[in-house]
């Protein structure tokens, strides 16, 4: 199967952030998830950790590392005005209490009906076994539910899928997809194309994506 070249994760995370309103709690998971901080510094956006860290910031470099500090990547972040910390059970509290607003989180597969898979890949699990680690809890107790991902796997099959082939972590959950070729909305009717990567069609689109995509009236290339 065909694939195409589309943005690089950074910028994925780049047009996450825009999403995202001032005045958000927001949790940001494994892998590119954790590049929309980079994105967010001077706004008025709160980022939760589910290791016990209110109010992080963009990830740390060179002497502003500290290997306490980290995100859910295990990746040194930075403090910022105002942040705080606390147990891990009130991380929790805060997480399955719906006090998220937006949850950024990977995938592996979405399908039309928004359910996903993020914790266990089978062609990569050792005996079958994952890291749920807080997906389940974050993807089911925020309000909004985002996907950050590339469109296809290493070898050019669909993620975005009709029906899961692997467990998963949330149903009927996520409400938009970002990927290196499109911006996708989960709506009832099914997955609406509203932004692309330029130079692409909606064949192009069409033709790495296994459900049957619906078409904005107002598509638009990827907003930056």
């Amino acid at each position: 199967m065909k694939k195409f070249e589309g943005l690089p994760r950074e910028i994925i995370a780049l047009r996450v952030s825009k999403e995202i309103e001032d005045n958000s709690y927001v949790n940001l998971g494994i892998g590119i998830p954790t590049l929309v901080s980079n994105w967010l510094e001077g706004r008025d956006v709160i980022l939760q950790s589910e290791i016990g860290m209110l109010k992080t910031g963009s990830l740390a470099e060179g002497a502003d590392v500290d290997q306490d500090l980290i995100n859910a990547s295990c990746q040194p972040v930075t403090e910022v005005e105002g942040t705080v910390y606390f147990d891990i059970c009130e991380s929790f509290a805060m997480i399955r209490g719906g006090h998220v607003d937006v949850t950024v989180m990977g995938a592996f597969q979405v399908n039309e009906s928004g359910d996903f898979a993020s914790w266990l890949n089978p062609s990569r699990g050792l005996d079958g076994v994952g890291n749920i680690g807080g997906s389940m809890d974050l993807a089911t107790g925020a309000r909004k539910l985002y996907v950050a991902m590339e469109h296809t796997t290493n070898d050019g099959m669909p993620k975005l899928v009709r029906n899961l082939t692997y467990p998963a972590t949330a149903r009927k959950k996520v409400d938009m997809i970002f990927t290196d070729l499109a911006v996708i909305q989960i709506t009832p009717e099914g997955m609406l194309l509203k932004e692309i990567f330029p130079g692409l069609t909606v064949e192009d689109i069409q033709s790495v994506t296994e459900p049957k995509l619906l078409v904005a009236p107002d598509l638009k290339e990827i907003e930056l």
